[in-house]
């Protein structure tokens, strides 16, 4: 962990300490629509869990291609990137509600119709860019909603909560999918995993109420300059429509170095590692459910440790080190270590996704509040597809390295990106 002398290391922050917020998990869940967002967001992980885990091993089945089955856990994640630079602009329209109960019920219809027997690995594959697209929709119009329902001082720990139960879900999720696929074959649990989606539809179209994730400006009706004082340069919303509007905000977004430095740090580290992950079940078949639930198990304890009981300002000294400890334990791989001992070392790792919170804390201080459903869209969609490139990589390289030995590259390609880049997220603040 970064030493708290600021001569020691550069800081990867110059704000001051700030206390951490008064109100904790409970207070959250006590706001109707938060809880809404919260349950919907939670049903639909699990969903996308069990359906991924479910597609990945009937692929594996059919193929034995660790190329194939890597690209089948997380092909959905090309595609978000097309939804982040073409329509995330309705993320910050007037209608988000609308927008995101739209949305989920597309979701709902592609994981049904994974459901259906026999149909072609083609059509699963050209579904899972389907739903990649609007997910990635989604998540830009469900992060316009949190910033929305909670206070600004809440919003960390909301994210925080999210993060943890994301964690939590997909330990939940793995571990239910390794024993329904005991039980039950992958069309079953298909279906199983529609059933979660629609219950997700359910909560927020029966909570959530409508707001426009688009203030007016400072001192005038609907502008929230309350919850976040200050000046924040960056994107500026204009009367463009869709595409235009879309084009113009991410092409400002890109233009600042600090958000480039951020969003380099929310993608490429973490893709690398959910690439090692995407190799798990070719690494060890018998044993694949153990090891993402290990892996899923430290996310959720180090997003808990560190949303809940760090400052901002200790948050985001601890985000380097966050950083190296997701990647470090993977080097472990090279020696074709025990599946206990893989275990605890993916779990230890786990821990380090947990540096992607003080970074998302850092982005929205660099953005305006009018398109801010827009940039944690790009923000979410950008990590996705990241996911989605490094776990085709991983595939790909796993063919001619081994699965093993792949997992010990991308490893040390995370660590060596997370080094290279301190300086520039440094400067960030």
């Amino acid at each position: 962990m970064p030493s708290d002398d600021a001569s020691a290391l550069p800081s990867e922050s110059v704000s001051p300490p700030t206390a951490p917020p008064a109100a904790g998990y409970r207070a959250l869940l006590r706001n109707r629509e938060f809880a809404g967002l919260y349950a919907g967001f939670t049903l639909t992980v699990a969903a996308s869990t069990l359906s991924g885990f479910a597609l990945g091993t009937l692929v594996d089945d059919r193929t034995g291609s660790p190329f194939l089955t890597a690209v089948s856990m997380y092909g959905a994640t090309f595609a978000t990137v097309l939804g982040a630079l073409t329509l995330m602009s309705v993320a910050d329209g007037k209608r988000p509600r609308r927008t995101l109960v739209t949305l989920q019920c597309v979701s709902l219809a592609g994981v049904a119709a994974q459901a259906v027997p026999g149909l072609p690995l083609a059509a699963r594959f050209g579904l899972l860019l389907v739903l990649g697209f609007f997910q990635s929709l989604g998540t830009g119009a469900r992060m316009g909603l949190l910033a929305e329902v909670v206070p600004a001082s809440a919003y960390a720990l909301a994210r925080s909560l999210m993060n943890i139960t994301s964690g939590g879900t997909a330990v939940l999720g793995f571990a239910l999918g390794a024993l329904l696929l005991r039980y039950l074959n992958p069309h079953e649990v298909f279906v199983v995993a529609a059933v979660l989606t629609g219950l997700g539809l359910v909560a927020v179209a029966t909570t959530a109420r409508e707001h426009s994730t688009r203030p007016a400006g400072p001192g005038r009706p609907g502008t929230r300059s309350d919850a976040r004082p200050g000046p924040r340069p960056g994107p500026r919303p204009g009367p463009l429509p869709g595409l235009r509007r879309t084009w113009a905000t991410n092409t400002e977004l890109f233009s600042h170095p600090g958000r480039r430095a951020l969003l380099l740090n929310l993608w490429v580290p973490n893709g690398l590692i959910v690439g090692c992950e995407a190799l798990f079940i070719s690494y060890d078949p018998e044993h694949a459910g153990v090891l993402l639930a290990a892996s899923s198990a430290g996310m959720l304890l180090g997003d808990l440790t560190v949303g809940r009981l760090l400052t901002a300002d200790r948050r985001r000294r601890c985000a380097f080190a966050l950083r190296l400890l997701l990647a470090v334990p993977y080097l472990l791989f090279a020696a074709r270590p025990p599946t206990m001992v893989a275990a605890v070392a993916v779990f230890v790792a786990g821990a380090g996704f947990a540096a992607t919170l003080p970074l998302q804390e850092q982005l929205p201080a660099l953005t305006p509040d009018p398109v801010r459903g827009q940039v944690q869209g790009v923000e979410s969609a950008g990590r996705m597809t990241w996911q989605g490139i490094c776990a085709a990589l991983a595939g790909g390289l796993a063919l001619y390295l081994g699965p093993g030995p792949t997992i010990t590259v991308l490893a040390a390609l995370s660590a060596t990106v997370t080094v290279l880049s301190r300086p520039f997220v440094a400067r960030a603040g």
